[in-house]
């Protein structure tokens, strides 16, 4: 992974942490300052509960692919280290379905005249469902890779001993 690859990808993530944090402040702002404009038609303090949460799920995730990247960077992935964040990873994203599930769940009163809303936001919960257990598969090939490489330090260093 080159030097340009990594930079931009880590302005990018520490803009997207940047972003998450605002979004938080500004939502517990709003909670503690009880400036809050609810007009009762949403029930918009546990939606701006769920999103503090939701934004944690997403600085998690930032969190270990800035640490994966780190590790990319030093040729150290293809270890036993890596399988903490890529664990953190499939956590926080499961996480974030489960906030999302939740965010359906208050928002579905509001749509009775139009539950289709529900069901789609019910399946991109399902949709976020599946992007962990994309990362899931991603971890069992890392965990062969990882294998793979122990194997063949074993027969380097089982080489170098007949030579």
């Amino acid at each position: 992974m080159g030097r340009l690859t990594v930079g931009a990808l880590r302005v990018l993530l520490a803009v997207v942490f940047a972003g998450t944090v605002f979004v938080q402040a500004g939502m517990a702002w709003t909670l503690i300052s009880g400036n809050d404009p609810e007009d009762g038609s949403m029930p918009l303090t546990p939606l701006r509960v769920l999103t503090i949460v939701g934004m944690v799920a997403v600085q998690v995730v930032l969190v270990c692919v800035w640490r994966l990247v780190a590790m990319v960077r030093r040729g150290t992935v293809f270890s036993h280290a890596a399988f903490r964040y890529v664990d953190g990873v499939i956590g926080a994203i499961t996480s974030a379905a489960l906030v999302w599930f939740a965010v359906t769940a208050v928002n579905a009163p509001g749509q009775r005249d139009d539950p289709g809303v529900s069901v789609i936001m019910a399946g991109v919960g399902v949709g976020i469902l599946g992007v962990a257990l994309i990362v899931l598969v991603l971890r069992t090939l890392l965990t062969q890779a990882v294998a793979r490489d122990t194997e063949a330090a074993h027969l380097r260093a089982e080489l170098d001993e007949v030579i």
